[in-house]
């Protein structure tokens, strides 16, 4: 919440979408598998399509209507690689010149 206060200049759909990547980064961190699947597949398809990123909101369902996942590992591999996308939305919403490090 601390971090949200301090982006004076941002638009709500930029407060959500570091909002959501906080939420998926502690998820994964603390291997919480329920709270990340929901996560991905509710929020992240709710910003997405508010966003209008159709193309990352599809992916977001199909991770999960596709097929089951064979191993932990692999689940936890393909929502890292959704935390890249929802990553590389956000830089696209801050432009080149307001990228910030984590």
């Amino acid at each position: 919440m601390l971090h949200r206060n301090m982006i004076a200049s941002s638009t709500p759909l930029q407060l959500e979408l570091e909002d959501l990547l906080g939420d998926l980064r502690h998820a994964r961190r603390s291997g919480d598998l329920g709270r990340l699947a929901l996560l991905a597949y509710f929020d992240v398809r709710r910003w997405a399509r508010t966003a209008g990123a159709l193309g990352l909101a599809e992916h977001s369902s199909e991770l999960f209507t596709r097929c089951p996942y064979g191993s932990r590992e692999e689940f936890m591999s393909q929502m890292d690689g959704l935390v890249v996308e929802l990553e590389q939305a956000r830089s696209r919403l801050l432009g080149p010149a307001s990228i910030r490090p984590d």
